[in-house]
């Protein structure tokens, strides 16, 4: 069978990317596999924590019969992502580096990398569709999976980045995707998904983010003024927090139920909570700002739907631009803890139409 060309495959150690490079292969196209390494770091045991997943690596693509490459991207990473990420966090402001990440990284200067390889085409393991019109723009799309559907991480991802890529998964469910590297005897098959953010993983977010930034501890203050306890710093906490406030129930509430986070005031380093009556937690409208526009968008106001955060379904919205990248976007019902620094990505249909920065909320 005549190749359909050379395609580099960004290979993480996990079983999504692995069956992307099987599916590949078997479509006809000359694979090649790329590790990257975008943080390094010492683990526990004295080594680094890459190491394991790289071992993966290595097992799939010697299963599969392909090549496979490492590439450093370290460097850019601290660069392009992580020096904005603690910027963020010393705003007191929750980021999102896995959005960057797509962005900078994986779309970025792995492409270029991949170019160097001989690259036609790149992929990755992403859960989403892309579609590559005639006209030659670029369409990102949901996943059939919708649970897994990750086109919420690739809003920023621009029209010149999506070219020439492809995402083999988009039209499969995880079990389906598992069930494939199973009956293919790929390593991987039953490895766990990875969680929390992309170079933290499950460690303690708390401690390592206090090795980059100092803390100062303030005072936690209840609407009406009263002084509850102390914070530890205001990076710490995000709009609608419940766990780890650390006040317990208060002198004089009769049933306060649990306290939650509704404010930070970074000028006064206070913390403000409330407990009971969620309203305040509820906003109708937020201004976006650093908006990419996957497909250029239908018009100056339109209606679609949008999300505010990773895990949520899509809510009806109704979107005003008010420049270039930026928009204002009101909501057909009022939304729980929009939270600035986190993305608003929008939809029509089956399409992503692009995200932008949750600057402030009305």
């Amino acid at each position: 069978m005549r190749s359909k060309g050379t395609v580099v495959v960004g290979m993480s150690g996990g079983v999504d990317s692995s069956v992307a490079a099987l599916l590949l292969r078997e479509q006809g196209y000359d694979v090649v596999g790329l590790y990257m390494i975008n943080w390094e770091e010492e683990g526990e045991n004295g080594c680094f924590t890459a190491e394991q997943d790289y071992e993966d690596v290595r097992r799939v693509c010697s299963k599969l019969g392909i090549p496979y490459y490492t590439v450093n991207f370290a460097k850019e990473y601290a660069e392009r992502v992580f020096r904005h990420f603690l910027e963020e966090y010393a705003r007191g402001r929750t980021p999102n580096p896995d959005v960057l990440c797509n962005r900078e990284i994986k779309f970025g200067p792995f492409k270029d990398y991949a170019k160097s390889l001989g690259a036609d085409f790149v992929a990755t393991g992403h859960y989403c569709g892309i579609e590559h019109a005639e006209s030659g723009a670029h369409y990102l799309c949901t996943a059939a999976d919708a649970g897994k559907d990750q086109t919420y991480f690739l809003n920023q991802v621009t029209q010149p980045l999506l070219e020439g890529v492809l995402f083999p998964l988009g039209g499969l469910q995880k079990s389906e995707v598992r069930a494939l590297a199973e009956r293919h005897g790929l390593s991987t098959a039953a490895k766990k998904d990875s969680t929390g953010i992309c170079f933290i993983g499950e460690r303690n977010f708390r401690k390592f983010l206090r090795g980059y930034l100092p803390a100062q501890p303030g005072k936690i203050l209840s609407c009406d003024g009263r002084e509850l306890g102390e914070h530890i710093g205001l990076m710490y906490y995000t709009l609608g927090q419940r766990k780890g406030l650390n006040i317990g129930g208060q002198k004089g509430d009769e049933n306060p139920g649990r306290w939650f986070v509704v404010e930070k005031d970074l000028k006064n380093n206070i913390l403000y909570v409330a407990h009971g009556d969620e309203s305040r937690l509820y906003t109708r409208a937020c201004t976006v700002s650093g908006f990419n526009w996957i497909p250029a968008p239908p018009a100056e106001e339109f209606a679609c739907t949008a999300k505010f955060r990773y895990r949520q379904g899509e809510q009806g919205v109704r979107v005003r631009r008010t420049g270039a990248d930026t928009a204002e976007i009101f909501f057909d019902v009022p939304q729980r803890a929009v939270t600035p620094g986190q993305y608003a990505v929008l939809y029509s249909g089956k399409y992503c139409i692009g995200g932008g920065v949750i600057e402030q909320t009305e």
